[in-house]
């Protein structure tokens, strides 16, 4: 535009016109603003939005990753358990986003409330993985929708059945006369039929069967934390933050993302280092670490191989039992973990803790990702574990599960007895 060819400097005028109208019309001038309300809405504030990812929480990078989609204007997005992550607020607003979304929204999700408001067609994956039904309602009317074609099917397949064993019954005798033998051959094919044409009834969803180990003898305080800082950079993450975990002590954390809650686990459980303080192993000690991105798991190692790691002690046998018992059978024990989905390296990392013989469980996010039936399981093991359990979590039934008797409100590191007033925070950290 600023050439002293005048033809030069008019074509060039014309075509940034073009193109400035194009990028008005594609709302890029909004850009930036759409993108700080969806951040904002997601509780990402400010201050974090320049900062490398390195530096920020489990929970703040599953935040941006959501934000990245949200932004896009997909024509159709495809969301695996979107509302894990985020405080009560955020859920809230992410529902009536995707209410109003114009492109397709393709959800896998455990928050009934979400499915309750956002979906119009349900797929249904059984528990075999063999069969589809599809379902053009929203997910309130598919529940008794599929409630009743249960009932249906297993109507029909009874009647079916007690038709076709009295014709197997009748072949059986006219079978033992050779003037009706046809009639007999008949029959057995009229049986067939009948069983075949059936649709299948669906097997009743597996549930992974979890109790926490019997956690080996220690001492009376098995873990104790120091004067522990953690910064990156001229990001201050906590100070000076003590604690000291006796055993079978129940402390939750609690504060809102980015105030330190994951780091302080990995900290104690000696996956990260502070930048000042020091962790005093008690006698006795044994960590069980569960981490919400699950990097306690090799993901070049096979379950099986992973789950060997777990215990000097465990042999190849009762290592597969117990993943039987989480639901990994037959060839799942070659997989690498890298290829499971998000419930398996789930039900793979709390396997492992099952024969860790740990008296100190580190919990960060344990029901994310998990069925209702399992996230009841994890809920039992909870309530019935006697060892000393720190548990940061945005599951309001894991805590009341738990009973702590003490709560750390990060990242000030104020420790305080627990109390009911403390579980308005649970959602909102």
């Amino acid at each position: 535009m600023a050439s002293e060819d005048p033809q030069v400097a008019d074509r060039a005028m014309k075509k940034y016109g073009n193109l400035n109208d194009r990028f008005l019309a594609l709302g890029g001038y909004a850009a930036e603003a759409e993108a700080a309300s969806i951040a904002s809405n997601l509780n990402l504030p400010d201050r974090i939005l320049d900062q490398p990812l390195k530096t920020l929480s489990g929970g703040q990078r599953r935040r941006i990753e959501l934000a990245r989609i949200l932004f896009s204007g997909a024509d159709t997005m495809i969301l695996d358990e979107p509302t894990n992550h985020l405080d009560a607020d955020s859920v809230v607003w992410l529902r009536d986003f995707l209410k109003t979304y114009p492109g397709g929204v393709i959800v896998i999700s455990h928050d009934i409330e979400l499915v309750g408001e956002v979906v119009n067609r349900v797929f249904y994956l059984d528990a075999n993985r063999s069969v589809i039904d599809i379902y053009n309602m929203g997910w309130r009317q598919y529940l008794k929708q599929r409630e009743a074609d249960q009932e249906r099917r297993k109507k029909e397949r009874a009647n079916a059945e007690k038709k076709a064993s009295v014709l197997q019954l009748q072949a059986a005798k006219f079978g033992a006369k050779a003037t009706k033998a046809a009639a007999a051959h008949q029959m057995v094919r009229r049986a067939e039929k009948l069983l075949s044409g059936l649709e299948e009834v669906r097997v009743a969803d597996r549930v992974a069967k979890l109790r926490f180990p019997d956690p080996a003898p220690c001492g009376r305080t098995p873990l104790m934390a120091n004067d522990l800082s953690k910064n990156y950079g001229s990001l201050e993450i906590f100070t000076a933050v003590d604690l000291a975990i006796d055993r079978g002590s129940k402390v939750v954390v609690l504060g809102l993302n980015g105030a330190g809650k994951t780091t302080l686990l990995r900290i104690l459980a000696g996956v990260d280092k502070p930048d000042t303080g020091v962790i005093e192993a008690g006698h006795g000690l044994r960590i069980g670490y569960y981490a919400q991105e699950h990097e306690t798991l090799d993901v070049k190692r096979s379950v099986l191989e992973n789950m060997m790691t777990a215990s000097t002690t465990l042999t190849e046998t009762e290592a597969r039992r117990v993943l039987g018992s989480f639901l990994f059978t037959g060839d799942d024990t070659s997989k690498p973990a890298g290829v499971l989905s998000g419930g398996e390296k789930t039900r793979l990392a709390l396997a492992m803790l099952v024969v860790s013989s740990a008296n100190v469980l580190l919990l960060d996010e344990p029901t994310n990702n998990l069925d209702p039936a399992s996230r009841e399981e994890i809920l039992g093991a909870l309530a019935g574990y006697t060892g000393a359990v720190v548990l940061v979590s945005h599951d309001e039934g894991a805590v009341e599960a738990l009973n702590p008797e003490r709560v750390l409100i990060m990242p000030d590191g104020t420790e305080d007895l627990w109390t009911k007033d403390y579980a308005d925070l649970i959602s909102l950290a």
